[in-house]
């Protein structure tokens, strides 16, 4: 089986309710699977991710991250928790499909967040770079 990772999903926007606890969470969450998260006032972002303050109704969701392994999985659990999130799943072997191992925490806006490992694979990229160009005759 041959599954193709981001071609679907161009971003994803959720609004908080408290910006400042959310990068809290998300900076921890997020740097335990390696990645950085990135600010601008009110705002913050990591990759395709994008989190800002509600003008109204914060976000409800369930998003996946992907981790390299299940200590990624184990470590996004732990600083999750210590970053002022809420167990909705512990660390461990899921009956989606074997190898996928997985935990969930609730953000501080309780938005399910998942970080998972999908077993081992063996990718084409391990992401890919994208830049604007200006093109002419451009609509």
């Amino acid at each position: 089986m041959t599954t193709h990772l981001g071609r679907l999903v161009d971003h994803i926007h959720i609004r908080v309710a408290d910006a400042q606890a959310s990068l809290r969470f998300y900076r921890a969450v997020l740097g335990a699977l390696g990645l950085q998260v990135e600010a601008k006032g009110d705002d913050f972002w990591c990759d395709e991710f994008y989190v800002s303050p509600a003008e109204g109704k914060v976000s409800s969701v369930h998003l996946a991250f992907q981790a390299a392994g299940p200590g990624k999985v184990a470590a996004f659990h732990a600083a999750g928790l210590a970053a002022g999130g809420r167990d909705n799943g512990a660390p461990g072997p899921r009956p989606y499909h074997p190898g996928y191992y997985a935990a969930f925490l609730l953000d501080p806006d309780g938005n399910n967040i998942e970080a998972v490992f999908h077993g081992p694979t063996r990718r084409s990229a391990q992401s890919i770079s994208v830049s604007r160009t200006e093109q002419e005759g451009a609509e």
